[in-house]
């Protein structure tokens, strides 16, 4: 019965002490949550405040932006009509010198012609000449 009155009496001094101990328990618990509440309102209001120097920023270099981008298109502009005008001389310059070697093209053409004509003729007098000769040694 000792040991039960002895552990009885632990329990209750124990549960005493809990008592006396839960308002300081409490304290430091709502002082954490606190701490934890207030460090979590400044990493609001620093994410809050880099958002806005962010979006500040970004207004202020959008001209920039926009001047880069117009200058950009400027150039590809620019490129773009001085290689056309480049195919177009190019063009040009091709027909001009096709049409500067028409001529000489269509004397190749005749004389190729003439050639195979004259060909044809001598093929046909040679065979004519052999035709004849057959004929006669008949």
């Amino acid at each position: 019965m000792r040991d039960q009155a002895r552990q009885v009496s632990k329990e209750v001094k124990r549960e005493e002490k809990r008592i006396a101990e839960e308002p300081a328990r409490l304290a430091r618990e709502q002082a954490r949550r606190r701490t934890d509440l207030a460090r979590e309102q400044a990493i609001q209001k620093e994410q809050a405040a880099k958002k806005v120097k962010r979006e500040e920023k970004r207004i202020a270099e959008e001209p920039a932006r926009l001047a880069r981008e117009q200058a950009r298109r400027r150039t590809d502009l620019a490129r773009e009509q001085a290689i056309q005008k480049e195919q177009a001389a190019k063009g040009v310059k091709r027909e001009e010198k096709r049409i500067a070697e028409e001529p000489a093209r269509l004397a190749r053409e005749q004389a190729r012609r003439k050639t195979g004509l004259a060909r044809e003729q001598a093929i046909a007098e040679d065979q004519e000449a052999r035709r004849r000769k057959t004929d006669r040694v008949s």
